[in-house]
């Protein structure tokens, strides 16, 4: 075989690489844009009662809202549309929670009260103790979709109810900058909304023994019914994604090394070093992409923006 034609080979062997590692991050975007597609966290009135959260790989509602209370979130004028309220003298943050109160239920999780004593500080609602402003947000997207045109409406007739109950004047972003705001900021969370997942399964003819699982660092590994295992990174949650990227490509190996197994996608199709490199160059631009906005995987943002 000449020179040129193992340079050929090896070229296309690069591509082939390449190809494979695509088509797996683009199948994962595109079975998530079709979930969000066609479902929404957002309750419809006539059908609240029989609404079903949508469930998300690998994290626990609960576990989710922990997480995102932890973080004492504060508005956030990058991921909400925030309404700024002055208050004509200074009222306790419990009587400003009070006359929030009816709506609270409504917009919980997705809504945000910051007050401040003097238009200087701020502190969430229930850490504050008097108030001279207050600052309501409602985010503006999230892994169900972007906040709709109506929603905003209706946050905005709560927060003037509010205003009127606490003597503040209102000063509110235009509603319709605000739909353009969260369909864009959507669109950058579905691009960089990825789960990668390596499955580490038996030779043609083998089968594992032995038992591993639960969470390995920033990711999990968790043994499937057919006795292979599943290592996975939720991108957008995690901090120094190539980082711990490169963790769970060593795991798996490790794991092939030890119970005599290879490294396959979703597909079943085998992921060699340069597929596995090349995914690695993928997660480099969606970090990228994220902190191009200020939005850091793993950070505060991120947790509230892919809860």
């Amino acid at each position: 075989m000449s020179d040129l034609q193992i340079g050929l080979l090896a070229a296309g062997g690069l591509v082939v690489a390449g190809i494979f590692a695509y088509n797996a991050l683009q199948e994962r975007r595109a079975r998530r844009a079709a979930e969000r597609a066609f479902g929404s966290s957002h309750a419809d009135a006539l059908m609240e009662g029989d609404a079903q959260p949508r469930r998300e790989p690998g994290f626990e509602a609960a576990a989710r809202r922990e997480v995102l209370l932890e973080t004492h979130a504060l508005p956030d004028a990058r991921l909400d549309y925030v309404i700024a309220l002055s208050l004509r003298q200074l009222m306790s943050a419990a009587a400003v929670a009070e006359h929030w109160a009816p709506f609270e239920h409504r917009f919980a999780g997705r809504a945000l009260l910051a007050a401040s004593p003097d238009r200087s500080t701020w502190k969430p609602l229930a850490a504050a103790g008097s108030c001279a402003a207050v600052r309501a947000a409602l985010q503006l997207a999230s892994r169900s979709g972007p906040t709709g045109e109506a929603e905003l409406i209706e946050f905005r007739a709560a927060v003037d109810t509010l205003a009127a109950g606490i003597g503040a004047t209102v000063e509110a972003p235009e509603v319709r900058q605000a739909v353009e705001t969260a369909r864009e900021l959507d669109q950058l969370c579905a691009d960089a909304d990825i789960q990668v997942v390596l499955h580490v399964v038996p030779q043609p003819g083998g089968t594992f023994e032995g038992a591993a699982g639960g969470q390995a660092g920033p990711f999990t590994l968790s043994r499937r019914e057919d006795g292979a295992f599943s290592l996975s990174l939720d991108v957008p949650r995690t901090t120094e994604v190539r980082r711990s990227y490169d963790a769970m490509v060593v795991r798996a190996r490790d794991l092939c090394v030890s119970l005599g197994g290879m490294i396959v996608d979703d597909n079943g199709r085998v992921l060699d070093e340069r597929a596995l490199a090349a995914i690695g160059e993928q997660l480099d631009a969606v970090r990228d992409a994220l902190a191009a906005r200020g939005i850091e995987p793993g950070g505060p943002a991120a947790l509230r923006l892919f809860a």
